[in-house]
C-alpha cells in the first residue's frame, strides 16, 4: 500500500480528533485542488468513509491513488507525512498505523491482492518494497 492510502486509511479511523482532522482534511483538501472535487479519487476517499473497515474500498482507494499518481506530488506527500506524524503522537496512533501496515501485509501474503509500503519509513514504521 502507498504511503498515501496508508495514512488516509489509518486517519479515517481516528477522525473527531482536532489535529488529526485538521490535517485530513488539508490532505483531501488538496487532493481535491490537485484532481477535482468530483474525481474517483475523491468519490474513493468518501466511500472509505462510510465505510472504513470495507477491504474493498481500501482496494479501491489505493488503486485510484495510483491511477492518479499523486504520490509524486511533493505537496501532496508532504500533508500525508505531516498527517503520519500527528497520527503517530496520538494515544495508540503508532499501534493504529503498524496495524494498518499488517493488515496489508496479511492481504498481501493470504493471496487477496498485493502490498507495498514505502517512503514512511522515516517516521518508525516498517518498510518492504
Amino acid at each position: 500500500m502507498d504511503p498515501i492510502t496508508t495514512v488516509i486509511v489509518a486517519a479515517v479511523n481516528t477522525l473527531g480528533k482536532g489535529v488529526i482532522e485538521d490535517g485530513y482534511n488539508a490532505l483531501k483538501n488538496a487532493l481535491k485542488k490537485k484532481i477535482g472535487e468530483k474525481s474517483d479519487l475523491i468519490n474513493a476517499v468518501d466511500g472509505l468513509e462510510k465505510k472504513p473497515d470495507s477491504e474493498g474500498r481500501k482496494a479501491t482507494l489505493q488503486e485510484e491513488v495510483e491511477i492518479a499518481k499523486v504520490n509524486d506530488d511533493p505537496e501532496i506527500l508532504q500533508l500525508a507525512q505531516d498527517l503520519l506524524s500527528h497520527l503517530k503522537e496520538q494515544p495508540g496512533g503508532q499501534q493504529l498505523i503498524n496495524q494498518t501496515i499488517n493488515n496489508v501485509k496479511y492481504a498481501a501474503t493470504s493471496g487477496t491482492g498485493t502490498a507495498s509500503i514505502s517512503n514512511i519509513t522515516d517516521h518508525g514504521a516498517s518498510k518492504d518494497s
